[in-house]
């Protein structure tokens, strides 16, 4: 695989392809090139790559990370949205023959179909991205509950939704999305993104976490629907406390209520314990004891 002078993360050459093509970053799709090196470089560390890795990235954007993956990577599947870029990324990434462009909005592709088309099933895949922050979260979640295999995924983020995401019990940040995804993967956050290496510039900086698929809490959720549902619940009002969020999820009635006073007493909780002070093992204790005398 060729590699030119200048690689496309250099400023410079950054600076000289978004002129050359007249480039302008749309705010609808919420595109912000990323132009530092080092915090590519740290990003493919991040993913700990090997040969025989297959790397999935959403928005290459003029393929400044995409470049550097492949270097890498055994393949590279590059999704982009923006009609209007993919002929300046075949022409920058032409030097690689192991990139697929394709065009598209990510969150569309049957990833059970794409696995089984590119005979994916079996292999190491993970997923690197540097996502738009209005589209975040429906993307992570598409990936958390994908029907297919994936390793590990490495996204670029706003910050604060980083620390949502990797917020412990007791932290203001702590909320529903931190116990869903938490359940699902390892958690990390791997370096912080100055907006300054952006262009053009948001105005918040970013942060790139890493989801290790493969390390998953040492307790089981039988339900996971049940279980969903009463973390959407308790989470609902964050200035009620558990007791009256759950009252409004079963339903206030004299006999729900009895029923309720009894799963607090075997757990010895007080009425007052809010959501945010449970740990996700203590989440699901709860969800479980509730499934036992509240029809789902």
């Amino acid at each position: 695989m060729a590699v030119g002078k200048f690689e496309i993360a250099d400023p410079l050459r950054t600076q000289a392809i978004l002129a050359e093509h007249q480039i302008q970053a749309k705010k609808s799709l919420g595109q912000n090139f990323l132009k530092e090196p080092a915090v590519i470089d740290q990003i493919v560390a991040d993913a700990q790559l090997t040969a025989n890795d297959i790397v999935l990235e959403i928005g290459p954007g003029i393929g400044s990370l995409t470049e550097q993956l492949a270097k890498v990577a055994k393949q590279v599947y590059a999704f982009e949205l923006d009609q209007s870029l993919i002929a300046l990324l075949e022409e920058n990434l032409a030097p690689y023959d192991n990139i697929q462009i394709i065009q598209g909005d990510f969150l569309e592709v049957d990833l059970a179909a794409f696995f089984e088309q590119k005979q994916l099933t079996g292999q190491s895949v993970k997923v690197v991205a540097n996502l738009p922050y209005y589209i975040t979260t429906p993307i992570l979640l598409k990936l958390l509950n994908a029907p297919v295999a994936l390793d590990k995924l490495i996204l670029m983020m706003q910050k604060e939704v980083a620390l949502r995401l990797t917020a412990q019990p007791g932290h203001r940040e702590y909320g529903s999305l931190s116990v869903v995804v938490q359940t699902k993967s390892q958690v990390k956050i791997e370096q912080t993104v100055s907006h300054a290496s952006f262009v053009p510039q948001p105005q918040v900086d970013s942060a790139v976490v890493s989801f290790d698929l493969a390390q998953l809490p040492d307790f089981a959720i039988t339900d996971r629907s049940w279980f969903d549902q009463v973390v959407k619940a308790i989470f609902k009002q964050k200035r009620k406390n558990l007791w009256n969020n759950l009252l409004s999820f079963v339903g206030k009635n004299p006999e729900n209520k009895a029923k309720l006073e009894t799963v607090f007493q075997k757990l010895r909780w007080q009425h007052q314990v809010r959501a945010e002070q449970l740990s996700i093992e203590q989440i699901n204790t709860l969800a479980q004891q509730l499934a036992l005398i509240f029809p789902k």
